[in-house]
């Protein structure tokens, strides 16, 4: 279906499309992993994992906080006049990168997180 979208020149919705139905196989991807019933697992090894997921999850927000605050993100800047006439993914894509990196980036490591937990509680003993 996004094929025949952007045959039709409706990129944003083809893209829409495919990240929308992606998101629907990993949804389908944690339920699975979750009733998946796991009975050997140590409750001393997934705290560490958990302390080191944890760890590097602050690491990576300190990250971005630093370079969001410094304001040199490589694509801060202004978008080319040749890419501002582009199309509506286009400047969608532009405007994420100018004015929305910060939401963004939270977004996708809030799924990231989501889908990390739902791993552990899922192989953690009922």
């Amino acid at each position: 279906i996004a094929a025949i979208y952007v045959v039709l020149e409706a990129e944003f919705v083809a893209a829409v499309q495919v990240l929308v139905y992606a998101g629907g196989i990993m949804v389908l991807f944690l339920f699975v992993i979750m009733l998946v019933n796991l009975g050997d697992v140590q409750g001393r090894r997934v705290r560490l994992h958990a302390t080191f997921s944890s760890v590097i999850g602050l690491g990576v927000l300190g990250i971005v906080l630093y370079v969001y605050g410094k304001a040199a993100l490589p694509g801060a800047s202004s978008a080319p006049s040749t890419l501002r006439a582009g199309g509506n993914l286009q400047s969608v894509g532009w405007e994420m990168l100018r004015s929305y990196v910060l939401p963004f980036e939270i977004a996708s490591i809030l799924l990231l997180v989501a889908m990390i937990g739902a791993i552990v509680l899922a192989r953690q003993k009922a």
